[in-house]
């Protein structure tokens, strides 16, 4: 699989979009499933200890209390003068100054009220986030605190197996100058939801995607098809149909791209039929012409005469080679490019043409090469024609090869390069096939290049001149 193919394609574009969508879906749900579940621990952790607050705000308010400190202890055994005790070791316990064996075996208390705000002992962890949720239930109760302050007490080595249920957790209202401070313990929310998202979002990946896949593939497999064909020489006479599959749109795009197909291939052979009997009833009277014309006394005469007949034939012979060019009348072979730009350097130096082509490697093409051998032919002699001569040479060019075409003549403008391609455009303004040809060379020259899979380009050189580019795939 290729890597536009997994990227830009229609697969990798859906798996890509849906993988994107289910993350965001999943880190949306993980957010509100975490904040419910920070919800939910806060409530276990303050719940006990509101209700302490609240009751204890209640009571104190009647009278129940009395006044000056209170504490009511965290077990509720008979009163035997051990309150006080234990008041004055909470105290010094929520003080930070009970350690080891004084600490573990401190009852602790569940709500104590005092005039004056205790601080939070060394060693405390501020917990913002009880004391926020607190005062606002408080708020919801009908009960307005001044402050409320709220911090987890250590949990030491040696105690952590009598303060299994979580970290002592001390809460403080400050209500109407009073100062109610409740006891509870600290629930954890725990890291399960983490492992239950994952194992959630692996599960959709695979219970989605993998259909979303198939179903994908079933659709890319024969557009792909049909992109391969569209790209495929529209000249060719030897294609075959594309097999109708997937959904119904893309099958009923692939028989009307083979009803198309089959419509251009009667169109081209029907042109090639008509080109034929042209030739061959142009060419006889011609010939014929060619006698008759030997017989003219007029030797001037006779020689205009005979200029005319043989710049008709050429004329006649162009055309029909650019409409026939990539009719596939001929089978395409493995070409050694490199040989076959030498063999024509040397058939033009032979001619007395300045033509050189470099010391080049094997490079292998699969072309028509009576084609292409004609397109470089033509390019080479306007090259020679204009520009007085002609550098050969082959490079590698993107995945491809390219044949170079060079010349050191007067070169072209922007829209002189533009329009050159076209048909019975010249260089030269005249219509003197001294001063140069029908105009058809390029245009041959370029529908050849694009029937074998590549392109002719034409740019100017740096140091003066035209380079003249026919672009062609490497052979497989």
């Amino acid at each position: 699989m290729s890597q536009r193919f997994a990227f830009r394609g229609l697969v990798g574009q859906l798996v890509i979009a849906i993988a994107l969508t289910l993350f965001v879906a999943q880190a949306v749900n993980f957010t509100l499933l975490a904040r419910g579940q920070k919800e939910q621990a806060l409530a276990h952790s303050s719940g006990m200890i509101l209700a302490r607050i609240i009751d204890g705000i209640e009571k104190d308010r009647r009278g129940d209390f009395g006044d000056g400190p209170h504490m009511i202890p965290s077990n509720n055994g008979p009163n035997d003068g051990r309150s006080e005790r234990r008041d004055s070791r909470s105290e010094r316990r929520d003080r930070g100054e009970l350690r080891g064996a004084d600490r573990r075996n401190e009852p602790g208390f569940r709500l104590r009220i005092t005039d004056e705000a205790q601080p939070m002992p060394a060693g405390a962890e501020a917990m913002g986030d009880v004391a926020e949720f607190v005062k606002k239930r408080m708020a919801e109760g009908g009960v307005e605190a001044a402050s409320v302050r709220a911090w987890a007490l250590p949990l030491e080595a040696d105690a952590a197996a009598h303060n299994r249920r979580g970290r002592a957790l001390i809460v403080s209202a400050d209500v109407d100058g009073r100062h109610y401070m409740a006891r509870g313990r600290l629930v954890q929310s725990g890291d399960r939801l983490h492992g239950f998202l994952i194992r959630q979002t692996l599960t959709l990946y695979v219970l989605l995607l993998v259909p979303i896949m198939l179903i994908a593939w079933r659709v890319a497999a024969p557009l792909q098809a049909l992109t391969r064909a569209a790209r495929a020489n529209p000249m060719a006479r030897d294609t075959e149909e594309i097999k109708e599959n997937g959904p119904a749109d893309v099958r009923d795009l692939i028989r009307a791209f083979n009803a198309y197909r089959a419509r251009i291939s009667a169109m081209l052979s029907d042109k090639d039929r008509m080109l034929g009997a042209v030739g061959h009833d142009l060419r006889t009277p011609l010939a014929s012409l060619r006698v008759r014309v030997e017989q003219v006394d007029d030797e001037p005469l006779r020689n205009k005469m005979i200029a005319s007949i043989e710049e008709m034939t050429a004329m006649l012979a162009d055309i029909l080679a650019l409409a026939r060019a990539g009719s596939g009348t001929e089978e395409a072979e493995r070409i050694d490019g490199a040989q076959l730009m030498q063999e024509l350097a040397a058939d033009y130096r032979e001619q007395g043409r300045d033509v050189e082509c470099a010391l080049l490697s094997p490079v292998y093409v699969q072309a028509r090469p009576l084609l292409l051998r004609r397109a470089l032919r033509n390019l080479i002699g306007n090259a020679v024609e204009y520009g007085g001569l002609a550098r050969l040479s082959l490079i590698p060019w993107d995945d491809g090869v390219a044949f170079i075409i060079a010349d050191e003549g007067p070169g072209l403008t922007d829209a002189q390069i533009q329009t050159l391609v076209e048909p019975f455009a010249r260089g030269e303004a005249s219509r003197n096939r001294a001063t140069g040809g029908t105009g058809l060379g390029l245009s041959i020259a370029r529908d050849v290049a694009e029937g074998e899979g590549g392109r002719l380009m034409l740019r100017r050189r740096s140091e003066g001149g035209l380079e003249a580019i026919i672009l062609l795939p490497l052979a497989p």
